[in-house]
């Protein structure tokens, strides 16, 4: 079930190369972005949305829509079409997202849209006009060649990728498997201290774990067995975070939950902090 209306942002990436460049505009000459739309989540089905939904705005919050794994805890709540919703792409949507965008319009000058926007690299180029994507529990997706490629090209033309929401050893393995499909030459590697990403607006110096709402149950800010938490990245050519990796923590739960009284006030924001970086640093490099 999809719900569509509004506008969008259209912003397109970037080619690195001028003559390919001189290709796919030609291509997308005749193309628009795809309308907001909404589709059923695992944990929300029914949210109401903001009175200014359908206001276009400079900056989107976009999430990626992928197919599950079959390893994937999450089963097809809602039928067997992952593009429908109702997989895990769509947990804490579409609460967190909003949650975010509005954090980016209080707390920056961004002219940020209310409502986010799912994303789905088979449908055409959307995914090109959309210079944001977020990603949560990329430990049960399982990339597509094509959505592989899709990704890579978007990713190395300027797009930012953030990952979020994954634990353990074995879902890191469900994440690289996917991921080396995108860029089997490129490492993974730990983001320094000192890269720009972290001190791009706000000096992020504590790189604990940031737990997710589970907390509040276990008391414990871990989940499965993915006790140390990873601030980890994939760079390109000039230096640049592609792909932004935030194994074994939960940002976008500790954003989501940022009105939960219970919720500790001091990993919101954090969270709040790291996420604004991201999608500045996602802006201005």
């Amino acid at each position: 079930m999809t719900y569509t209306t509004g506008s969008a942002s259209r912003r397109r990436l970037p080619k690195v190369a001028a003559a390919a460049a001189g290709v796919t505009l030609c291509a997308l000459a005749f193309a628009d972005p795809l309308p907001f739309r909404q589709y059923l989540g695992l944990e929300y089905y029914d949210f109401p949305l903001p009175h200014d939904y359908a206001e276009p705005a400079e900056w989107v919050f976009a999430r990626l829509m992928y197919p599950p794994a079959s390893t994937s805890r999450y089963g097809f709540r809602w039928g067997s079409d992952w593009s429908q919703g109702g997989t895990s792409w769509t947990i804490d949507y579409p609460r967190g997202d909003r949650h975010i965008s509005e954090m980016v319009r209080r707390l920056t000058a961004v002219d940020a849209r209310s409502v986010e926007q799912p994303v789905n690299l088979d449908d055409g180029d959307d995914v090109f006009y959309w210079p944001w994507l977020y990603a949560v529990e990329v430990g049960t997706w399982d990339l597509t060649d094509e959505q592989a490629a899709k990704l890579r090209e978007y990713l190395l033309r300027g797009g930012f990728l953030m990952v979020d929401d994954f634990h353990d050893a074995f879902e890191w393995g469900v994440f690289v498997a996917s991921m080396r499909r995108v860029f089997p030459e490129r490492p993974i590697v730990d983001i320094p201290r000192d890269d720009p990403i972290f001190h791009v607006l706000y000096d992020v110096e504590d790189l604990s774990q940031i737990p997710g709402a589970q907390y509040l149950r276990s008391g414990v800010t871990y989940e499965q067995r993915g006790v140390v938490p990873h601030w980890r990245a994939i760079y390109d050519d000039e230096g640049r975070i592609m792909v932004a990796i935030c194994h074994n923590m939960d940002l976008g739960d500790a954003v989501e939950h940022s009105d939960t009284p219970q919720y500790p006030e001091n990993y919101s924001s954090r969270a709040m902090r790291t996420f604004i970086n991201y999608i500045v640093y996602s802006m201005t490099h």
